[in-house]
């Protein structure tokens, strides 16, 4: 099995262990809200109900964006992911606001909670599958890169942290503190709305073609002087495009070799930038070292 293939199937097998993960997460906290009738839980249902909407865009933009190209689409459709974060965020934003009103709701009209018991349990139940979906995830996430996993991945976190939220706020009323039940809530609405901009500000970025980090286009550099022939390295400019880097770069060569060194010397630089970035475009311009240069980029 290919790089590439083993990439697609860790992002589909990561898809349906989201939407599975979020649908089982509905049932239980819809049962154990409306046993308690606690507002807290409340926020843990809405989230996952949330989670369920992202992560089957999730699933239909993974589905595209692994499709090759096509004579519309000559880079592919990796954007697709990008597009999927900005979905997920919105569905994340819209949560937190329904959330936050219902919230002062029952901060001005408050009400009794009941069978606290079983909404602890279905926390703990609910927290556990959320942490077993997050190893999977940041395991996919460190084999492929994806962006809409990642997006993916942060949401289950948040939902994570609303969960134990959700818990310590239960414990709380089993203690003699129910008001702080909705207190609780709101706190939960301002961190899922910080995790919805964090969601669209990194698919904005993959959108707008931003840089990969600096550490790896440094990489990258260092490697293309690993081959032998390379006497320098300009005009490099990255992106990514879904879980693909696309790499272009400049290379300064000797101007007396004859064009088959120079591209037998290109070919050397790609492979090693592959043992880095296996699913990498990567595009390559020979150059003869010691003339005015192109200086676009770095």
């Amino acid at each position: 099995m290919t790089p590439h293939q083993q990439n697609s199937r860790l992002l589909r097998l990561a898809t349906y262990a989201s939407v599975a993960t979020a649908t089982l997460l509905i049932v239980a906290k819809l049962a154990a809200w409306l046993v308690t009738d606690a507002v807290s839980v409340l926020a843990s249902l809405i989230d996952s109900l949330m989670d369920v909407g992202a992560s089957v865009v999730n699933l239909l933009a993974v589905h595209w964006s692994l499709q090759p190209a096509d004579k519309d689409h000559r880079f592919g459709h990796g954007k697709a992911e990008a597009l999927a974060g900005l979905a997920q965020a919105a569905f994340i934003g819209g949560s937190a606001l329904f959330l936050a009103l219902h919230a002062v709701d029952r901060l001005v009209n408050p009400a009794p909670l009941s069978d606290i018991g079983v909404g602890i349990g279905v926390m703990l139940f609910a927290m556990a599958a959320t942490g077993v979906l997050l190893v999977f995830q940041h395991r996919v996430i460190r084999a492929t890169g994806s962006t809409a996993i990642r997006a993916d991945a942060l949401h289950y976190a948040t939902d994570l942290a609303t969960n134990s939220a959700t818990l310590l706020a239960l414990i709380l009323a089993v203690l003699g503190w129910p008001g702080l039940d909705p207190l609780f809530a709101l706190g939960i609405a301002v961190y899922i709305f910080y995790s919805a901009f964090q969601i669209a500000r990194e698919a904005v970025d993959l959108l707008m073609d931003r840089e990969i980090e600096e550490q790896h286009r440094q990489r990258i550099k260092a490697l293309a002087f690993t081959v032998a022939g390379v006497r320098g390295v300009h005009g490099l400019r990255t992106r990514r495009s879904g879980h693909i880097a696309v790499i272009q770069l400049h290379l300064e060569l000797d101007p007396d070799i004859s064009l088959l060194e120079a591209h037998a010397i290109s070919d050397r630089v790609e492979d090693v930038l592959h043992t880095a970035w296996p699913d990498a475009d990567i595009t390559i311009h020979q150059d003869p070292a010691g003339l005015e240069l192109d200086q676009r980029g770095d």
